[in-house]
Order: structure tokens, then C-alpha cells, then sequence
């Protein structure tokens, strides 16, 4: 396929989409995993308790397992006496069965005696050996957490699609669950491109500047259930790029190369993507702003797409066009992380072309408010102050002051 040619055909991004799924059929993959290492990804199945929870009536708090009738005339000032037939211990069994007139001392989460069907909490009783005075009286159950409280066996406890979070995971182990299965997280290869480029941290030279893209999209996609591999910058030239492209094709289920799509004289990322194989480049060019170089490319059943060089526009390619693939095959809803806001300025769009205009979002009073960063999709101080962006279709041209408009958010926070 002729990449410059191609260029000039730009394609809507329903239309990219419908041929990249022509090419490429995204699958997940299960894995199973100790519930040990499973923190952070994806359930790929449902779990059920293999047991009762908790898997025996045991005590809410430390105090005398007693049987509530012998307490009922008990009070501050006149005390019933019991007889203590021992102590019960948590992860002990009891062998005694408490009668009328006894009580075993037990400590919290210990199972209750056979006979005995309260607790009576430690701070309304006192043991002198054998004996013990209640100065407090106590209903039936009464600081007892009964078996199955929590889930009976073969209760749902957790549903595919749910991220393993800590509490989900102790839950997951109170109810037996030794290993689950897990999506897969998929490994995307990043690539930054261009002669101007510099590590972070690297000294800057005269004309240069420092690598954005790669460090904010590997972060865009840990947030989509992805694991990035960076593989590095690659200069203005044919070889270097091919060899970083066929290895992340190698190595990861997806490659991300940002700069070096357009149709300048330097920008030789789509060339060179197409002659790795077939399909090669399906896309070149998108009826979106800032985002009109982006590029798709197939080769050995890996998509390969590539971002603009700006670091806005890159994120916001990326949230529209390979984040969904990302959280489809992590396993992750597809939610959208979107608020209502109101706008702040009139907006001009081209008609024809649909716009994406990174904003920064305030709440006054019961509004949200959306200040659109109008300084170009290579301002970083964009960047830096965007909560999110709006999405103006192609047949808009304004967009006025004061509209309802709905903004995609790139975090969380306090709009989230």
C-alpha cells in the first residue's frame, strides 16, 4: 500500500475501526494465578464460596459464652453468678457444652459452646477462678456472629469483569478461593520517534527536547489493564525504526509508536511499518483534529498503530482509538470515565472533520465548568492542565458558551 497516497484518503475512526476488524480479532487470554499474585487484574470467571462464611457461629467480641436466659436479671449493682467451665480460644474447638448456670470465657472470633447463645462482653463480667459475675444482661445472639452470616456455600462472591482491589482479595481467600482465573494483561510495545527526541533525565542539547509521549501513554495504559514494555527512541531512520517495530511486534500483543506518521520528509514510521509484512498500513490518516496523521498498520496479527508526535494529541488518539482494545482484552469494562460539564468559551470546529479540545474542568457551586486549552496540541502546559477532553462531532461548526457538553476524562479525581 502506498502510504502518501493512502495519507490523503482519511478515514472517519468508526471507519478506521471496521478495518482494522478486518485484520485483527482481539481474544483474551485466561491465566490462573495463586490469589497471592492476582492483585490488580481482571476476574475471567465467577467465584463462589466454598464454604460457609463464617463456617461456624462464633464470638463478635471477647467475653463469657453464656446461655442468655441466666443473665436476664443481671445488673450493675446485682450481679448473676456463673460457673466457668474453661476458656475457649480462636482456632480452637470446644469440647464442653455449657448447662444452666455455666459460661465458658471465649475470646473474639473462638466458636461458640454447644448450650451456650450469647456473648456477654469481658467489660460486664468478672472472673474470680472458677466463678464468674455478670453484671450486664444479653439477649439471644447477642454478640454472636452466626454461621453463613456472610455467604452461604455456592453464594456468588465475585463476577468476571471485577479488578482483584486487597479487600476483594481477602474476601476471595476468606471463602477458600486459592487461585482465580485472570485475564491476561496484554503487552504493548512503545516507541517514541524523531531526531529531536531525548531521554528524560538526559542531558538537552541545542534543538532538542525531551521524550513526552512515551512516558504518559505507558501510564495510559497501565490504566487500561495494559502492560507496557518501552523499547526506546527511535531516530529519523528507516533501520532503526523497522527494528524496533519487528521487535515490539515480536514481543507484545500490541505496538504504539508515537511521531514520524505524517507526510513529512522525516516521518517514515508508516513506510516502514508497511513494508514489514501483510496487511501492512490499512490506515493512514484520520478525520480527526489534532490526530489527522495517525496510522494503522497489521503485521503478524499485531496491530501496530501509530500516534501523532504531539503529546496531546497522542493521548487523545489513544483514548479514542487503542484504549478500548486495551480494556476489552485486560478484561475491564468499558466504561466511560465522562462528566457533564458546561462550557466555558465558544468553540469554532471544522466542519467535516471531528475535533477533540483538550479542557480543564472547575467546580462553582453545584456546576462543573469546561475551559477549553486552545494552545495547540503541542502546548505541554496543555498537557499538564487537561482533566479531559470534549469530542465535537463532524457536522458541528460551534459549539457555544454556556452548551452542556460531555468531557472524557484522562484520570480520576475528584470529576471522576
Amino acid at each position: 500500500m502506498n502510504s502518501m497516497t493512502n495519507f490523503l484518503e482519511v478515514k472517519t475512526l468508526e471507519e478506521a475501526r471496521m478495518e482494522l476488524e478486518k485484520h485483527w480479532r482481539p481474544y483474551r487470554i485466561a491465566v490462573d494465578l495463586q490469589i497471592c499474585e492476582a492483585g490488580g487484574r481482571v476476574l475471567a470467571e465467577e467465584v463462589f464460596s466454598r464454604i460457609d462464611l463464617p463456617p461456624f457461629d462464633r464470638s463478635a467480641v471477647d467475653g463469657y459464652a453464656v446461655i442468655a436466659d441466666d443473665t436476664f436479671k443481671a445488673e450493675e449493682d446485682s450481679p448473676v453468678q456463673l460457673k466457668c467451665k474453661g476458656s475457649i480460644r480462636a482456632g480452637e474447638w470446644p469440647k464442653m457444652k455449657i448447662s444452666k448456670g455455666e459460661c465458658a470465657e471465649i475470646a473474639t472470633g473462638a466458636p461458640l459452646p454447644r448450650g451456650a447463645n450469647a456473648v456477654v462482653m469481658v467489660e460486664h463480667g468478672i472472673r474470680n477462678g472458677n466463678e464468674v459475675r455478670i453484671y450486664r444482661a444479653v439477649a439471644p445472639k447477642e454478640n454472636i456472629t452466626p454461621r453463613a452470616y456472610e455467604f452461604k456455600k455456592g453464594d456468588k462472591v465475585a463476577s468476571a469483569g471485577q479488578v482483584l482491589t486487597p479487600p476483594l482479595i481477602g474476601t476471595l481467600a476468606a471463602v477458600g478461593a486459592g487461585r482465580v482465573k485472570v485475564f491476561k494483561p496484554p503487552a504493548v510495545s512503545v516507541i517514541s520517534s524523531g531526531e529531536e527526541i531525548v531521554e528524560p533525565g538526559e542531558k538537552l542539547g541545542k534543538g532538542k527536547v525531551y521524550d513526552v509521549n512515551s512516558p504518559s501513554i505507558c501510564e495510559a495504559i497501565k490504566n487500561c489493564g495494559g502492560m507496557p514494555k518501552y523499547l526506546g527512541i527511535a531516530r529519523d531512520d528507516a533501520k532503526e525504526v523497522r527494528g524496533l517495530l519487528k521487535k515490539g511486534v515480536r514481543i507484545s500483543e500490541i505496538v504504539i509508536i508515537s511521531g514520524g506518521t505524517s507526510a513529512g520528509r522525516g516521518d517514515i514510521a508508516p513506510k516502514v511499518a508497511d513494508a514489514l509484512g501483510r496487511p501492512g498500513l490499512i490506515v493512514h490518516g484520520l478525520a480527526i483534529r489534532p490526530g489527522k496523521p495517525t496510522f494503522i498498520a497489521v503485521i503478524q496479527n499485531r496491530p501496530i498503530f501509530g500516534l501523532p508526535g504531539y503529546p496531546v494529541s497522542a493521548l487523545m488518539i489513544f483514548d479514542q482509538l487503542v484504549a478500548p482494545y486495551l480494556r476489552y482484552l485486560s478484561g475491564l469494562p468499558q466504561k466511560q470515565r465522562v462528566v457533564n460539564a458546561i462550557l466555558s468559551t465558544k468553540i469554532l470546529s471544522t466542519r467535516g472533520r471531528r475535533e477533540l479540545i483538550p479542557v480543564k474542568l472547575t467546580r462553582k457551586e453545584d456546576n462543573i465548568f469546561a475551559e477549553p486549552l486552545l494552545k495547540g496540541s503541542g502546548a505541554i502546559t496543555a498537557l499538564s492542565m487537561a482533566d479531559g477532553y470534549i469530542d465535537i462531532p463532524l457536522e458541528r461548526e460551534i459549539v457555544d458558551e454556556g452548551e452542556k457538553v460531555l468531557v472524557n476524562l484522562f484520570r480520576g479525581g475528584e470529576f471522576a
